[in-house]
């Protein structure tokens, strides 16, 4: 007599694993990774392996000692994504110490609080990275990180700090300060966080992931775009004091977030329609923020308020039964 083994659906299979799609987003951030080191130095690479290496014990030692889990989890490779994306959320300059707690908080509380991968309703590292704002704000405020210093070539001087172009945005426009230019935007010779300098390495990043199916369009679409089309309407009810909307696109983290921390499929929309919603609410949370709140940077405050609100986006947009079909 055969034994059937029944399980909860769904019941189609892919080739697609959860550590295949971990380490393929590791993959996708590793241009950013490289742009960064170019421009801050080999600190960035320091910073990275120490924020992968607290993120890979935390979740070793909660698993363990806490949870009483299955081990394995800690080898499918999301520990590894959440240190990398929590180092790209920080300055070059920033203390390991205050970046292992980053780490601590991401992991403990952002993920295995609630169970684990799977389970937990907001981004890790956006948790770690809104705890290290709130309880270290001299370090992480984006008003001296430091400024890139190509490591090669003639124009490589040595590291020294200013404000960074959303910085500028926010306070120093007023003050008669420049932003960079465009082109500088784009390939990443501005100040920053590590991540967040280089617009075309995190989009090679994103290109990527869409060819391997690791995500889909319309979470960036909808953020980039909905934050680009409002940009745009501020910029033209008042041209001196709201910047083009190309700057908003290119400045901070609106790239790395709409294309690696928005796109999270578990505190992410499950349809099509509500990933729409969500990346639309995205985008004017974080124009909203940029333009008229108290810090210069928006995205991980509406990433995360969009993610509480995911539930109530699956709910009210909701996919038909298996084998349901709709009628007239």
């Amino acid at each position: 007599m055969s034994i059937l083994t029944v399980s909860g659906s769904p019941h189609v299979h892919g080739k697609m694993s959860t550590n295949k799609i971990m380490w393929n987003v590791v993959l996708a951030l590793l241009p950013a990774l490289l742009v960064s080191i170019y421009f801050f130095g080999w600190n960035v690479l320091l910073l990275t392996c120490a924020s992968v290496a607290a993120c890979l014990l935390f979740e070793c030692l909660i698993q363990k000692y806490l949870l009483k889990g299955d081990m394995s989890t800690v080898y499918d490779g999301s520990a590894v994504v959440t240190g990398i994306l929590l180092a790209f959320n920080v300055p070059s300059n920033l203390p390991i110490w205050i970046l292992l707690l980053g780490a601590l908080v991401a992991i403990g509380v952002g993920k295995m609080t609630f169970g684990g991968l799977g389970k937990n309703p907001f981004n890790p590292a956006l948790v770690g990275r809104v705890f290290l704002f709130l309880s270290f704000p001299t370090n992480m405020a984006p008003s001296q990180w430091p400024l890139p210093h190509p490591m090669f070539g003639s124009n490589a001087v040595e590291a020294v700090t200013g404000p960074t172009s959303l910085n500028i945005m926010k306070h120093g426009i007023e003050q008669g300060e420049v932003l960079p230019n465009l082109m500088d935007m784009f390939t990443g010779a501005m100040g920053g966080s590590l991540g967040e300098i280089s617009a075309i390495a995190v989009l090679l990043g994103g290109v990527y992931m869409l060819c391997r199916r690791i995500i889909s369009w319309h979470i960036p679409v909808a953020f980039l775009g909905s934050a680009f089309i409002f940009a745009g309407i501020l910029n033209l009810v008042n041209p001196t004091l709201y910047v083009s909307p190309l700057y908003h696109m290119f400045a901070g983290g609106m790239m790395l977030g709409a294309i690696f921390m928005a796109t999270d499929m578990v505190t992410s929309p499950i349809t099509h329609k509500g990933q729409i919603i969500f990346g639309c609410g995205c985008g004017l949370l974080t124009i909203i923020f940029r333009c008229f709140g108290s810090m210069p940077e928006g995205v991980s405050f509406a990433i995360l308020i969009m993610n509480a609100i995911t539930p109530l986006i699956n709910k009210y947009v909701k996919t038909n039964k298996f084998g349901y079909t709709k009628t007239k």
